[in-house]
């Protein structure tokens, strides 16, 4: 089961503000973001992670001018590509 649902942090623990089709002790990931923050919910956070991790042993990053710069010699639109892998 996958869902997101809102809870309170209370005294050191986590309390769901809605019941939750569990055993007692069950085991579950938890994914943790700020409610009050609407761009939190929106972060892939294992995704960033990830990068934060790739980019490590890299011995220059880009500027943005050399990314759109190479960006600029890709054929066609990004956007349309986009859209076009999505299947819309």
């Amino acid at each position: 089961m996958t869902r997101q649902v809102e809870a309170v942090y209370e005294k050191g623990v986590l309390r769901p503000l809605e019941r939750l089709p569990l055993k007692e002790h069950h085991r579950v990931s938890v994914t943790v973001s700020d409610a009050g923050d609407p761009l939190a919910s929106m972060i892939d956070y294992e995704f960033i992670e990830n990068a934060r991790g790739e980019i490590q042993d890299v011995d220059r990053i880009p500027t943005l001018a050399e990314v759109r710069s190479i960006l600029s010699m890709v054929p066609g639109s990004l956007a349309a590509d986009i859209i076009a892998e999505r299947g819309r």
